[in-house]
């Protein structure tokens, strides 16, 4: 049976051809030789990819985009399978000259595939993979497009491309990568304390992803790199990457399940940073229940991240430390008390950061970072203590919601690009150096961070939830400390109610007749196909910030993707100038409309009405609901009636902002308040 060929859509069409959408359009309408939709729909038709190129080969369209596109579009032709067999090529391209990588490129097919297995056989024996790659003369278009995009835009910018792809066809879900900053953030909580010992050597991370934990490390000075992934193109993406960024460092990957099959058995590494999977029922509970490697208790089926937790630990030399991003259930869930009991006795949790949401997968909820510490003797003397901080509330938007008017520029938190990192990151690591320094003196910062006492923890919950903590009030506060900060916190409510008081001023509307009006509507898919707007969705796997991404421009209307997550289900606002050229979270969708055509803002609110999200959302759990934008409708009305509604949904937005933000400040007023009474730092005013 001949193989299905490769079908693109009309907005990769004119990547291809290097022309807008709205041209695409008018080839399809003008010309009748223009290849007819072959699958899809009549709202997304799909083209073949191979009748395209050659009309426009016919046509003398020789083809504007990227070399990244080009190899995208190759692998399309090529089929599924491709890119996993391409992937460990990237190694051998990246390594070359440039103008090795230009006379390989023009090399005829024969000399292509002779190319790759040699290569290839060079690689097999360091290169994690579970079957041996073969290629043939039909590999030919995809080798040159890779040696061409590794000359063009690098190895990084081909890998990724390779490994987008080898997911897709392999169907992987949970594979998600860590964000940049985060894995800085991350790794460099592994760094000394005195500022003068060298950098952990070697590092290991048992659920490696793509890599951007241990490429963070190896920026930190790591030169002995370990990493496992369950799935081949994922340790495969990670080997190539990190001997591409440092070819110094010694890179061992191997593909396997850590925790049913562990590649490393003796390995005790110098520390540890892992971004493992959650909410994983089926990690091996029942044929791993008499494992060694739990020490502090059998974790529960419902509880594998504390299994990740006591495989790490095992991993480490004594004394070592290990960063892992978990799930906040991790903290509290009444299963996992036992081994939490067990890990703070020992002494081996030695922190906990709170996350703001947005800063990994799942977006919609706050992650926290643990810090472990494997003792360092049986019967040693136990840590007393546990530093717990919580930074969910720095972001961007706290500072710029403090001082906004009735303005567009005010912002929700519902993008990664909110986070505040930078200072994110300084405080994180402040507290932690202070800590490290001296556990037994540390100077608690209310609302942010405490060393709590670990038989204060040692209750009915064992709950180490950084929010749970922080918010107690250690007697020895300063009371002028706290009467300060009351004061500030009372200054910023006034100035949000102020800001909701004229934002309540939205004017008078008058009805609009004896019925409702009525208009003629379009989908997003019909006004795309039109030209009236695009819609862009974030790269799902970037990896690194080099790479081509999706930024935000002023004048984007964004929308939420995902029902049950902060905020209202569809949210939408519009971009201004202060998030231009931020990168795209992968929980919004873009629509960024012609506006000589479409007002943003009128945009904005229709798309975000509840019967048009109801009616374009498909899933049945919260959690999972997902908005297809191609069956969101608008209404076809003039510019000059659509800057009217824009003006109206405009002052709705500020004044839900508005609403939120003097909500926020009265609720931390009240704590704030509270606290200090009870915690005696704060008296109540005479009564006269």
């Amino acid at each position: 049976m001949p193989k299905p060929s490769a079908q693109v859509t009309a907005a990769e069409i004119s990547r291809l051809a290097g022309v807008t959408r709205a041209t695409v359009s008018n080839w399809r309408r003008r010309h009748a030789d223009f290849p007819a939709p072959g699958a899809g729909s009549e709202v997304s038709p799909l083209y073949d990819l191979a009748a395209v190129q050659a009309w426009l080969a016919a046509r003398g369209q020789t083809s504007a985009a990227s070399a990244s596109e080009e190899l995208r579009a190759a692998l399309r032709l090529r089929g599924t399978g491709a890119a996993a067999r391409v992937l460990p090529l990237v190694l051998a391209a990246g390594e070359g000259e440039a103008a090795e990588l230009a006379r390989l490129a023009k090399l005829p097919d024969a000399g292509l595939v002779e190319w790759a297995h040699a290569a290839s056989a060079a690689l097999a024996e360091a290169m994690p993979r579970t079957e041996t790659a073969d290629y043939d003369e039909r590999d030919a278009g995809i080798l040159r497009a890779l040696l061409l995009c590794v000359h063009a835009e690098g190895g990084q910018a081909a890998l990724g491309v390779l490994a987008e792809r080898a997911l897709e066809d392999s169907a992987a879900s949970g594979a998600y990568t860590t964000p940049a900053p985060l894995a800085e953030l991350m790794a460099r909580l592994l760094a000394p304390a005195n500022g003068h010992d060298r950098y952990p050597m070697r590092v290991f991370d048992p659920a490696c992803g793509g890599g951007a934990l241990l490429a963070a490390a190896a920026g930190q000075g790591a030169n002995e790199l370990f990493a496992q992934d369950s799935l081949a193109v994922q340790a495969q993406r990670t080997y190539v990457r990190l001997r591409l960024n440092a070819p110094d460092a010694v890179v061992t990957a191997r593909v396997g399940d850590s925790l049913r099959d562990d590649a490393f058995p003796t390995l005790e590494a110098d520390a540890v940073l892992s971004n493992p999977p959650y909410g994983d029922r089926d990690w091996g509970h029942n044929e791993l229940a008499y494992d060694p490697r739990w020490a502090y208790g059998v974790p529960p089926t419902t509880e594998s991240e504390l299994a990740w937790v006591q495989h790490v630990l095992t991993h480490l030399t004594p004394g070592a430390y290990a960063v892992l991003l978990l799930a906040p259930a991790t903290a509290a869930r009444a299963t996992g008390r036992r081994v939490r009991t067990e890990l703070l006795r020992a002494g081996a949790l030695r922190a906990v950061i709170g996350l703001p949401s947005g800063a990994a997968t799942p977006f919609h909820i706050g992650l926290h970072l643990w810090i472990l510490q494997r003792p360092q003797t049986m019967g040693a003397e136990a840590h007393t203590t546990v530093l717990f901080t919580e930074l969910s509330g720095m972001t961007t938007s706290d500072e710029a919601s403090t001082t906004a008017t009735r303005s567009a520029s005010v912002r929700t938190k519902v993008n990664q690009g909110a986070i505040d990192w930078p200072a994110l990151t300084a405080k994180a690591l402040g507290t932690w150096e202070r800590f490290r320094a001296d556990p037994s003196s540390f100077p608690n910062d209310p609302g942010i961070a405490r060393a709590v006492p670990v038989i204060e923890l040692l209750d009915d919950l064992v709950d180490v939830t950084p929010a749970r903590h922080v918010r107690t009030a250690p007697t020895a506060a300063d009371p002028r400390h706290i009467a300060d900060q009351a004061e500030h916190n009372r200054d910023l409510l006034r100035r949000s109610l102020t800001t909701l008081a004229d934002a309540a001023d939205v004017g008078t509307w008058p009805p609009a007749g004896e019925t409702p009006r009525r208009w003629r509507t379009a989908t997003i898919a019909d006004l795309t196909r039109g030209g009236a707007l695009a819609v862009l969705r974030a790269n799902p796997t970037p990896t690194r910030e080099t790479d081509t991404t999706v930024t935000v421009e002023n004048g984007d209307v964004l929308l939420q993707r995902t029902a049950g997550t902060e905020g209202a289900p569809g949210a939408a606002r519009v971009a201004d100038e202060h998030e231009a050229g931020s990168p795209l979270d992968s929980g919004l969708i873009v629509f960024r409309p012609d506006q000589r055509r479409l007002d943003p803002w009128f945009l904005a609110g229709f798309l975000a009405a509840q019967d048009n999200i109801s009616s374009a959302t498909t899933g049945t759990l919260r959690s999972s609901i997902q908005i297809d934008p191609k069956r969101l409708r608008v209404p076809l009305l003039p510019l000059a009636e659509q800057l009217a509604y824009g003006e109206a949904f405009r002052r709705l937005y500020e004044l839900r902002i508005a609403a939120r933000e003097a909500a926020a400040q009265v609720a931390s007023s009240t704590e704030l308040l509270t606290l200090g009474l009870t915690s005696g730092t704060l008296t109540p005013l005479e009564t006269r």
